[in-house]
């Protein structure tokens, strides 16, 4: 017997249990879930107070802590406190002295919402001890899980010290989810970086019982002090490879430090946003940073900046985040054009500059290392040195120079080796670059210059020749293309023959023109003239491999730029060719007349360079 299915009616013992009545929540409840968004583990304490710091105009801010913050977090600061009625207030949710409106579109405070104190007092054991210009003497207030206590005089000089104590003890679910006071003290010690970073005008102190005491002096106005604390936080290598970028537009000013592409990062956390003074976390920025340096490093590495976004408040909206951790642009496509016009610009401007040139690292790979000598050692009879005739210096350059000159720079046949150079003419060792001397290994190029000596690496430096060639014709007249005589017919995998056939239009645009020649089979009848007599077979098999990993979100003109740096790589010369000294300094001078020569399009330096008073350190001469 078949019985029709049971009817549920609302209220039946089957449901019943679910219904509740709705019910206004305690104002200690409300509170700890306020807390939930704003206090998710100490740095948001951290940052929550000395941000009240900074809005309360201190020039000077010390923060202390214990176990991460768990136990203890102290912030004192010379701000202008407040007053008796203000202290009172300040601990009740959505109180504040920030907004003189309801405005939330002309916020010029890094706090706005009232919730920080009442958040915290509502989860820990609070004190606030403060002082206004206005009192005979400060005030204190203490709060324990919501429950505040009455304000009582106290001593202190102007300014505000906030207490917490037993973070979380109100809620002890929640420190199940803090990790070690190791790693929370961290947390703190990047929160308090940050807005150190940001107002380079406050003298900053931070300690406790996980760190040793760090303070940041307060630093002169403008770009000079702001490079002096980004230098004291982000280290000497920052603040030795570190290009000024500015930029502004219709009311809207980028400005900062960008780290030269020889810094670089294997994620992006050195890279440190700010918006009107707020430290930020924005994927417009960060995307737009990403793609300023895409010329210069590889995949796998980030650019180290500190970029200052400042715009009148209406034209951001700093209310979309709980921890005001995100803002939203009005003209967001005027922000990301003018940083990444800032920092290209930047790069342009300094880009020859090399690591070798700011961290010392080629100098300490020559650093000499002694090992014992048997006491019966000859250096004659080392296997290292054969006995046989050696012939003169000048025999050497006469044999090596015989052969006829080359007047230009040319990409052809490989040509005769060529070890020394002897006299160098005397206008070359001016230039930045200086004369070439020898090549070594049929890779690199040794030249001297006034004060010291370069090693280029031949293969780099002409890759970002033919790189920057290509963009340069494309964007004046288009590539200029060589027809091929016979068509290079090219075997590869059906699926890779698809995708370059998928993208035949865009690789006709930088002058590759191809077409299907059956299944498994492309036929090349166009390459651009610059890159000569170019593998076809390896260049679409290397193009192929990059766009696997295209996306239609990717810009078309960076997948542009992906053609020409791949077209660039196969067209440059190749590392174990000879090259003769015409040649080599044809290079040099093409290096120094090329935007951004200092690093090949995959983010390599081109070239290193010794002061001869490093050498002379080197073997003790100074």
């Amino acid at each position: 017997m078949h019985l029709p299915p049971r009817r549920l009616e609302w209220g039946s013992s089957s449901n019943r249990s679910h219904a509740m009545p709705v019910r206004q929540l305690p104002v200690e409840v409300v509170n700890r879930i306020a807390a939930g968004e704003v206090v998710e583990r100490p740095a948001s304490v951290v940052k929550e107070l000395v941000e009240n710091a900074i809005d309360a105009g201190a020039s000077r801010i010390d923060v202390f802590t214990d176990g991460g913050g768990r136990r203890r977090i102290g912030i004192t600061d010379d701000g202008g406190g407040m007053t008796r009625a203000d202290l009172a207030l300040s601990v009740d949710r959505h109180a504040t002295s920030k907004l003189d409106d309801e405005d939330l579109l002309r916020i010029r405070t890094l706090g706005f919402r009232g919730e920080a104190l009442p958040s915290i007092g509502a989860v820990a054991r609070l004190n606030i001890v403060t002082r206004h210009a206005s009192e005979p003497h400060a005030w204190s207030l203490s709060v324990e899980a919501g429950v505040k206590s009455a304000v009582m005089p106290a001593a202190l000089g102007q300014g505000t010290r906030v207490e917490v104590g037993d973070l979380f003890y109100a809620t002890p679910a929640r420190l199940k989810f803090l990790k070690t006071d190791r790693t929370e003290a961290e947390a703190i010690r990047e929160v308090v970086r940050r807005l150190a970073m940001a107002r380079p005008d406050i003298a900053f102190t931070l300690a406790g019982e996980e760190r040793a005491p760090v303070t940041w002096a307060a630093a002169l106005p403008g770009a000079p002090g702001r490079l002096t604390r980004l230098g004291d936080i982000l280290g000497a290598d920052f603040r030795g490879s570190a290009i000024e970028v500015r930029a502004e537009r219709d009311g809207v000013a980028v400005e900062g430090f960008a780290a030269a592409p020889s810094l670089t990062r294997a994620n992006a956390l050195g890279q440190y946003l700010f918006v009107n003074g707020r430290p930020v976390r924005d994927k417009l920025i960060l995307g737009a940073v990403r793609a300023a340096y895409a010329d210069y490093l590889p995949r796998d590495r980030h650019p180290v900046v500190a970029l200052f976004v400042t715009l009148p408040p209406q034209e951001v909206d700093a209310n979309v985040h709980p921890a005001k951790t995100e803002v939203r642009f009005r003209n967001a496509g005027l922000v990301r054009a003018l940083i990444v016009h800032a920092l290209k610009e930047g790069l342009a401007r300094e880009g020859r500059r090399t690591a070798a040139n700011t961290d010392g690292a080629a100098l300490s790979a020559f650093r000499p290392s002694f090992a014992p000598r048997p006491t019966n050692w000859d250096w004659r009879r080392s296997p290292a040195y054969p006995v046989r005739p050696m012939p003169s210096f000048d025999a050497v350059a006469a044999s090596a120079l015989a052969e006829p000159g080359q007047a230009a720079f040319d990409v052809g046949a490989p040509t005769a080796d060529v070890r020394f150079e002897a006299q160098p003419a005397a206008d070359l060792l001016d230039r930045p670059l200086g004369a070439a001397r020898t090549q070594i290994h049929e890779t690199y190029i040794v030249s001297q210059t006034r004060d010291g000596l370069m090693v280029v690496d031949q293969h780099a430096a002409h890759e970002r020749i033919v790189y920057e060639k290509l963009k340069a014709s494309l964007a004046k007249n288009g590539v200029q293309r060589q027809i091929l005589l016979i068509p290079e017919v090219v075997e590869l995998d059906e699926s890779t023959v698809e995708k370059l056939l998928d993208r035949a239009e865009e690789l006709a645009s930088y002058g590759l023109a191809i077409e299907s020649f059956g299944p498994g089979a492309v036929a090349v009848r166009e390459t651009p003239s610059l890159l000569g007599r170019a593998n076809a077979a390896g260049l679409l098999r290397d193009l192929a491999e990059h766009m696997a990993e295209w996306d239609e979100a990717l810009p078309l003109e960076r997948r542009l730029m992906h053609v020409a740096a791949t077209m660039a790589c196969h067209g440059s010369v190749r590392a174990g060719r000879r090259l003769k000294p015409e040649e080599m300094n044809a290079l040099l001078r093409e290096m120094e007349d090329t935007p951004n020569s200092g690093q090949c399009n995959h983010g390599r330096p081109t070239y290193v360079e010794l002061k001869l008073s490093d050498i002379e350190k080197l073997f003790g001469r100074r």
